[in-house]
């Protein structure tokens, strides 16, 4: 991951809230000291149950808020989804409202909240994770998320999103209790984190002829994956590559007419294995089996290269 300091952080926020506050009218109310903090705009409540149903909440899950304000999602999601977690804002003011909050709504155990820097913040405890932050300050945290985020964990953003890694899923919600922009709308944005996928893999699986050797040689960006899958010494590109968390899925064929053979492939990523199963796909006839594959190669993913994102000065 490359790091962005602290001070980098905050001189984007504060560059940041002059041209918020201009466009919605906030007022910039001082913390820590006299310095200025992000202006809160509340997410409207049916727009954070929304949020939460989109994560499939359950009282499984640890939800972790960043930029909390008055705490509405994390004490929502203990109070209507029995889950557990806690919330970061820099306002110790609001902090200490939203702990009034959850201890009305009876859910103080289960919705803790801190005054924090968010960036300090380890979020790897979280199985969702949600914000409402400024466009520039969503985009210099995602290299913190993909990197302390486990696999399978969701991320749920209001109204901004994360740059090249495109959502798995959006929506469009009406908001008429929004408290900014003229069109009373606001945007749902969801991700899966996902596993690490790329590198080179090899396994064998029992065909017709006897068992087969099968290497994969996969690139990832983001839950994206392209590559090449060999059989018997026979190249063809992957197709539909694609990462759901810890699931990966893809295909590839070969061949033509009587020949042509299809390979559907659906597994588990752990660590440095695949487990799940593949439907060989001949004409008409198709079988389907299991297959494990181990990684004799890594490279990091593409994503891992991408420059931090450039700060307007």
């Amino acid at each position: 991951m490359q790091s962005t300091s602290c001070d980098r952080v905050s001189s984007v926020v504060r560059r940041c809230l002059t041209a918020a506050a201009a466009v919605s009218g906030l007022a910039l109310a001082p913390a820590w000291g006299g310095e200025p903090s992000v202006p809160y705009v509340p997410t409207p409540q049916d727009v954070v149950e929304r949020m939460l149903q989109i994560a499939k909440v359950t009282p499984r899950d640890y939800v972790i808020d960043l930029g909390s304000g008055d705490g509405r999602i994390v004490i929502t999601a203990a109070k209507k989804f029995g889950a557990r977690g806690f919330g970061v804002d820099i306002d110790p003011r609001l902090v200490e409202r939203s702990k009034k909050l959850a201890a009305q709504a009876g859910v103080a155990k289960r919705a803790a909240f801190y005054a924090r820097d968010l960036y300090q913040t380890d979020v790897s405890r979280a199985t969702v994770l949600t914000m409402y932050l400024l466009p520039e300050v969503v985009l210099m945290v995602r290299p913190k998320l993909l990197a302390e985020l486990k696999p399978g964990a969701r991320i749920v953003s209001h109204d901004y999103d994360l740059g090249e890694w495109q959502p798995d899923f959006q929506i469009e919600v009406d908001a008429p209790d929004k408290p900014v922009g003229l069109k009373k709308t606001s945007k749902i944005l969801y991700w899966v984190v996902p596993a690490s996928a790329a590198g080179r893999w090899r396994w064998e699986l029992g065909l017709d002829g006897g068992p087969a050797p099968f290497e994969l040689s996969l690139d990832q960006q983001f839950q994206k994956l392209n590559g090449r899958l060999t059989v018997s010494g026979q190249g063809m590109a992957i197709e539909n590559g694609v990462l759901a968390g810890e699931r990966i899925g893809f295909a590839a064929a070969s061949g033509s007419g009587a020949a042509a053979v299809r390979y559907e492939f659906s597994g588990r990523i752990a660590g440095d294995a695949i487990k799940g199963t593949v439907r060989v796909v001949r004409g008409a006839q198709s079988q389907e089996i299991g297959w494990s594959a181990a990684r004799v190669e890594a490279w990091p993913p593409r994503h891992t290269d991408a420059p931090a994102p450039q700060v307007a000065k």
